[in-house]
């Protein structure tokens, strides 16, 4: 592979600022107030797509990006095999952090919290309201195993699609939802010559606080 230089690529940042005066007293509100901006921003295709960072007991961080799907007091909630790679390090550590980035807003927000599942109630609630083809695809894809090719797939498909033609998927046991909920938020703003905006909020005794960090 032939090598490529990135050192010129080059961006100025002055979109926007985070001042003191613009902090909520929960992290939580000026992430809905961010979000609102970021999901009517029509250069913003997916402004729930997050960044997933997990670690099982080999200590080795795995990344992918997934979608948020609910939001609410308690934490950010998404969905995913349980049998997949990610399910089975949260099992053998369940902190994760998530991450936004959304660039034409030249914003980051990222949050480190502990993962747990959500009842089976509120996963059968959203599993049901999928299109039919997502409900088959969950059923019929063993996610992050190996599989001898594309072909594999389309023949189980195929096979759950035969199965449920005349009765309605239900849930299968292996897939669900979980909920990050936040002990830390960090949110950060791009500005003129590197020296962004920072803030972290941290969870302790019941509350939350913020400091400014250097960028």
């Amino acid at each position: 592979m032939a090598s490529k230089d990135l050192a010129n690529y080059r961006k100025n940042y002055s979109k926007s600022s985070l001042d003191e005066s613009h902090l909520k007293h929960s992290p939580f509100d000026l992430f809905n107030e961010w979000f609102e901006k970021a999901d009517a921003d029509p250069r913003i295709e997916e402004a729930n797509a997050m960044s997933l960072s997990t670690a099982g007991k080999d200590m080795r961080p795995r990344t992918r990006v997934v979608l948020l799907k609910e939001l609410n007091q308690k934490g950010f909630v998404f969905f995913t095999n349980y049998r997949s790679k990610k399910g089975l390090a949260l099992v053998e550590n369940p902190f994760a952090c998530i991450s936004f980035f959304w660039p034409s807003q030249e914003r980051q927000v990222i949050i480190e919290g502990k993962v747990e599942k959500i009842s089976e109630e509120d996963s059968d609630v959203y599993f049901n309201s999928r299109p039919l083809g997502s409900r088959l695809g969950a059923i019929a894809s063993p996610q992050s195993q190996v599989i001898s090719d594309r072909a594999f797939l389309e023949r189980e498909l195929h096979k759950i699609q035969e199965e449920f033609k005349t009765e309605t998927p239900k849930r299968p046991g292996h897939w669900g939802g979980y909920i990050l909920v936040p002990e830390y938020f960090e949110f950060w703003q791009g500005r003129e010559n590197r020296l962004h905006d920072r803030i972290r909020y941290d969870f302790d005794n019941n509350s939350w606080s913020s400091v400014r960090l250097a960028p």
